[in-house]
C-alpha cells in the first residue's frame, strides 16, 4: 500500500477523546504522519497511555466542562504554540429506549456532553485558530446524525454537532479556519466488538451496509486526518460520512435486501 506523505510539517493537533476508540486511532495516525500531539480525555491514564506512546502531551479534561476547556486552550497554546488542528472525538452513549423510560436526565447529559462540550472544545480552540489566521477542526458526529435509529438522545445530540460544523465553518471561514465533521458508522472499536461477540445486537450490523462489513477504526481516523490537514484545504462545512453504505443499503431491506456479489469470471470464461 503506497503511504500517503503528510501535510502536518510538524503542526500541533489535538485529540479530545485521544485516549481510546477513534480517539486513539486518530491520535496514533497523526502522529505517524508527522503532527505533533496534544492527547486530553477524561479518563488521564488513557490519555498517559496513548500520549506517552506517541511522544506527545497528555491532560485529563471534561469536555463538559467549560472552564476547563478554555483552561485546557490556553495552557496548550502557551506550553506548546499555536494549535493547527483540533479533533473533537469524545461523547457519550444512552441505553435504547422509548422516550418514556428514558431518564431525563440520561437526555441532558448526552446532550451536554456530546453537543454543548464539542461547542466549548470549538469555541475555545476555535476563537484562536481565527486570531492566528490559520486551524482546522474537525468533529466526530454519527450517522445517527442522519438516520432514523432509536436512540433519541445520542442521535439528537449528533445532529446538532453536524449543525454546529455547518455554522461555525462559515463563522470562521475569513479567518482561515476550517470546520468538518465525520460521521463513522459501526466502527470495530472495543465497545462494538464487544457487543458482536455478547450478542448484544439484534442482528450483525454489517448485514446492513452496501459493503456487506463493518468500518474498520483506522479508516475513519484516516478520514479525519486528511480533513484535519492541508490536504483538504478547500474543504470546509461538510459532513463526510464513513459507514461502509449504511445509510444507502437500509431502504433496500423492503425489496429483499442489498443484492450479493456476482460470481467471478472463471478463468478463459466467456464475459
Amino acid at each position: 500500500m503506497t503511504q500517503q506523505t503528510s501535510t502536518a510539517g510538524g503542526a500541533l493537533a489535538v485529540v479530545i477523546g485521544g485516549g481510546n476508540g477513534i480517539g486513539e486511532e486518530t491520535a496514533r495516525l497523526m502522529a505517524a504522519r508527522g503532527w505533533r500531539l496534544a492527547v486530553a480525555d477524561l479518563d488521564p491514564d488513557a490519555a498517559e497511555r496513548v500520549a506517552g506512546d506517541l511522544g506527545g502531551a497528555a491532560l485529563a479534561l471534561d469536555i463538559a466542562d467549560a472552564g476547563a476547556v478554555e483552561r485546557a486552550a490556553a495552557a496548550i497554546e502557551a506550553a506548546h504554540g499555536p494549535v493547527g488542528a483540533l479533533v473533537v472525538a469524545a461523547a457519550v452513549f444512552q441505553p435504547v429506549l422509548p422516550p418514556a423510560e428514558l431518564p431525563l436526565e440520561v437526555w441532558e447529559r448526552t446532550i451536554h456532553v456530546n453537543l454543548t462540550g464539542t461547542y466549548y472544545a470549538n469555541r475555545a480552540f476555535g476563537t484562536r485558530m481565527a486570531r492566528q489566521g490559520r486551524g482546522s477542526i474537525v468533529n466526530i458526529a454519527s450517522i445517527a446524525a442522519i438516520g432514523s435509529v432509536p436512540v433519541h438522545a445520542y442521535a439528537s445530540s449528533k445532529a446538532g454537532v453536524v449543525s454546529l460544523t455547518l455554522n461555525l465553518a462559515g463563522e470562521w471561514g475569513r479567518a482561515g479556519v476550517r470546520v468538518n465533521c465525520v460521521s463513522p458508522g459501526s466502527t470495530l472499536v472495543p465497545r462494538v466488538v464487544e457487543r458482536i461477540r455478547s450478542g448484544r445486537y439484534a442482528a450483525d450490523p454489517a448485514e446492513f451496509t452496501a459493503l456487506g462489513r463493518i468500518v474498520q477504526p483506522r479508516e475513519v481516523a484516516e478520514s479525519i486526518e486528511f480533513l484535519a490537514s492541508d490536504r483538504a484545504s478547500a474543504i470546509t462545512g461538510v459532513n463526510l460520512v464513513v459507514d461502509a453504505g449504511w445509510h444507502v443499503a437500509g431502504s433496500w431491506a423492503q425489496y429483499g435486501g442489498v443484492r450479493p456479489a456476482p460470481a467471478p469470471l472463471q478463468a478463459g470464461g466467456a464475459a
